[in-house]
């Protein structure tokens, strides 16, 4: 098993909770409105933070592309700033980190 398996399964498995949250959240998005106008104010407030769900799922599905990616290509857990290794405890804490402690934002 190599250093990042445990990493690659992890990330999968994350996706998928993500993929099906996102999917779930477009189906109750498409739902039609109540027909009460007093309902439909509510209703709307509610799809606007489902599609604030949405968005922060859908951004880190990307991120997690991302970090599949570099598994594949073997530079995984190497920091893109300065070119050293992203310390492990960091990658268990953020699977997707791209930097360092030392150089991240």
């Amino acid at each position: 098993m190599s250093d990042f398996d445990f990493a690659k399964k992890a990330l999968k498995t994350r996706r998928e909770e993500l993929a099906a949250r996102v999917s779930s959240i477009d189906m109750t998005l498409q739902a039609p409105l109540s027909a009460d106008f007093e309902e439909q104010a509510g209703d709307l407030e509610g799809q606007e933070q489902l599609e604030g769900l949405e968005v922060a799922a859908l951004k880190e599905i990307v991120a997690i592309d991302a970090a599949l990616g570099r598994i594949a290509a073997g530079t995984y857990g190497i920091c893109v700033k300065c070119g050293e290794a992203i310390a492990p405890k960091r990658l268990e804490a953020v699977p997707t980190a791209t930097t360092c402690v030392a150089c991240k934002d």
